[in-house]
């Protein structure tokens, strides 16, 4: 049978088989090798302390959720306000070119425990702060990259209506770099919430991911650690999903307004 259902189905059920094939190894493997919990736990130990720690598994989710959150929404504000400037402004472009390019090779973990210092143990605003950094850069890189993707000649048209430049920004620029904009979000959102748990690990109130993870492997309850680093890769793909699922959204009004703007 072919067509779009079983396409979808095979795209969907290929991972998820896949998927069930290794846990079935992992847990014979454990089982069989007789392999400690310290050095690997089996996928029934974790789930078993998923069940058990499930209230504050969910409430570490919601914290660290919450933080990546904020991170992305204020780094993207920010990434894509840079841009906009950028694309205006050649000085301003050839300014913060060093910068970002420094910010993209900064690592999180030498990074996290001087923002959690700097801001205090008992405050939040560290790990925003390191997860909308690790936003900042690929929002900023591709929303640039929209930006300066309008053809010439429709920059001339405009031109030749007398259009002012918040006009053509508002009807030429920005809807032609919408999908290089969500894309961008959509690559960022993964790495802020790996940013924020990363800098829950290393300090902070306690209460998300990170800390949890820390504190649980710290007291030798690894099958309780992996149970909260599961909940750290399911976070993660709920941010990649929404985001994913707004960039395909955006794309097909880019894509139409690029073919009318070729056809022309």
């Amino acid at each position: 049978m072919n067509g779009p259902a079983s396409s979808a189905a095979l795209r969907i059920g290929a991972p998820v088989a896949l998927g069930v094939v290794v846990l079935v190894a992992w847990q014979l493997l454990v089982t069989l090798a007789g392999i400690d919990d310290y050095l690997l736990p089996s996928p029934l130990s974790i789930v078993e302390q998923m069940i058990e720690f499930w209230p504050a598994l969910i409430a570490a989710i919601a914290s660290t959720g919450l933080n990546a959150l904020i991170g992305l929404v204020v780094g993207s504000i920010v990434g894509i306000a840079a841009a906009l400037v950028a694309s205006l402004s050649r000085f301003f472009d050839q300014l913060t070119a060093p910068i970002v390019a420094a910010l993209a090779v900064v690592p999180i973990v030498a990074l996290a425990p001087v923002l959690n210092t700097m801001f205090g143990a008992d405050s939040e605003v560290g790990r925003r702060t390191m997860a909308g950094l690790a936003v900042f850069v690929p929002v900023f890189i591709n929303t640039l990259r929209g930006l300066q993707q309008t053809r010439p000649v429709h920059r001339d048209l405009m031109r030749a209506y007398a259009a002012t430049r918040p006009q053509t920004l508002r009807v030429l620029t920005l809807p032609a770099a919408r999908g290089y904009i969500f894309t961008g979000i959509r690559i960022a959102s993964s790495l802020a919430v790996i940013s924020a748990l990363v800098a829950e690990y290393f300090g902070g109130p306690r209460g998300g991911l990170g800390s949890l993870i820390s504190t649980s492997a710290s007291t030798s309850a690894y099958a309780r650690a992996w149970a909260y680093v599961v909940g750290g890769i399911v976070l993660g793909l709920i941010f990649f999903l929404v985001t994913a699922a707004l960039e395909r959204l955006a794309s097909p009004m880019s894509r139409s307004l690029t073919v009318t703007g070729r056809s022309k």
